[in-house]
């Protein structure tokens, strides 16, 4: 006897007492068949039964399809994008029914009714647009809730990384948090998380959110600077990641605003996991309580032959290295350093000897002040 003659008393027993639709029928037997078309299996199977007038399973829910395909078309319009998944929500009266079914007449390995309508989702989408079905890294996901015929998209976030070139004071490097979410975005800052464009992170966001669309921009930087500092030559690198962008490839090109340049702008695989090492090379003005002494400012250039040692509150110790020092004496109280250092040196506590050892100031034993530093180069290992 063959597994289809194997089935049909089974088959007939469930129509005897309940109404199936082919898609329910065919489902309950086509993986023992090994078939991919559980309608057409279902119509053979009942084809001896009168029209199903409601499906004791899925309430007919598989004739209504298309009306779900539009609003999977319709809410990914604005979005472009290759490859997709999607899964669906029902009622879970649903879900008990089709249960029930396949524990009463024993039948076991079987997709279940969700399943089922998630998969034939997928399919007509698929063949509608042309996109390709990508369970493990699709570019967007879809979340169609046949419960209140609502449907989300999803998309899967960008990264792109870049340099950024300062060339005037008092731009901050990061943005303030909107007050209204603290970040986490919200309508008032239109779930962008922030709600002014002003600072270095403001204006490359404002930017990426009109090319890409997206909700937030969270940025991963190489260092940091002053309010007040310059970055300059090949400039600061940075990552940036887009959550939920509308666009997924855009020519990326340099770009000038009036006191801020962005370059190497591209799309990568992701933002880096643990923090890039890099070397930083700054100018430093500093002006000192008492006149400069010219033999003392030559022992700055021990600075390069041990480690300088950080302290920090929580007392947490942590040494960074000067690679190359020079200086320049301006006045009797001011003077020009020159220094090539690790990232994510304490610029401002190294001069006025702030728990790091040595100090500016300890070195020339006069208090010193650090007027402004600038950013020369950054020069990622």
């Amino acid at each position: 006897m063959s597994d289809y003659q194997k089935i049909i008393p089974i088959a007939n027993q469930i129509l005897k007492k309940y109404e199936l639709c082919d898609n329910c029928l065919g489902r309950l037997f086509s993986k023992q068949l090994h078939l991919s078309s559980n309608k057409l299996l279902g119509k053979k199977l009942g084809k001896n039964t009168n029209c199903v007038q409601k499906c004791y399973i899925c309430k007919n829910l598989f004739d209504n399809l298309n009306h779900f395909l539009k609003l999977m078309l319709d809410v990914s319009s604005n979005y472009s994008f290759s490859s997709f998944s999607g899964g669906a929500m029902i009622k879970p009266s649903i879900i008990d029914r089709d249960d029930y079914i396949r524990s009463k007449y024993k039948l076991k390995g079987i997709d279940s009714v969700k399943t089922d309508i998630s998969k034939e989702l997928r399919k007509l989408f698929s063949r509608k647009t042309k996109k390709t079905i990508d369970f493990l890294d699709p570019d967007v996901t879809f979340t169609i809730n046949l419960k209140d015929e609502s449907c989300q998209i999803r998309s899967k976030s960008i990264f792109l990384s870049g340099r950024y070139i300062k060339t005037l004071r008092g731009i901050s490097q990061k943005q303030k948090s909107c007050e209204n979410c603290s970040g986490k975005g919200c309508r008032t800052c239109h779930f962008h998380g922030i709600s002014e464009f002003d600072s270095i992170e403001g204006i490359i966001s404002q930017f990426l959110f009109k090319k890409f669309g997206g909700s937030t921009a969270k940025f991963t930087w190489i260092g940091g600077e002053d309010k007040s500092s310059l970055v300059l030559g090949t400039g600061r690198p940075f990552f940036v990641k887009i959550k939920n962008p509308l666009k997924r490839n855009f020519k990326l090109t340099n770009l000038t605003f009036d006191f801020l340049k962005i370059t190497n702008l591209k799309i990568v695989p992701e933002s880096p996991k643990n923090p890039l090492k890099f070397n930083s090379s700054i100018e430093l003005k500093i002006s000192t309580e008492d006149e400069i002494d010219s033999k003392n400012l030559k022992k700055l250039k021990d600075l390069q032959k041990h480690p300088i040692v950080i302290y920090e509150k929580s007392g947490k110790r942590s040494e960074k290295k000067i690679f190359a020092v020079k200086y320049k004496k301006n006045s009797s109280n001011t003077f020009t350093l020159f220094i090539i250092a690790e990232g994510g040196f304490p610029v401002k506590r190294f001069v006025n000897s702030d728990d790091v050892f040595p100090g500016i100031s300890q070195i020339l034993n006069t208090s010193c002040i650090c007027q402004q530093f600038d950013f020369l180069d950054i020069q990622v290992k």
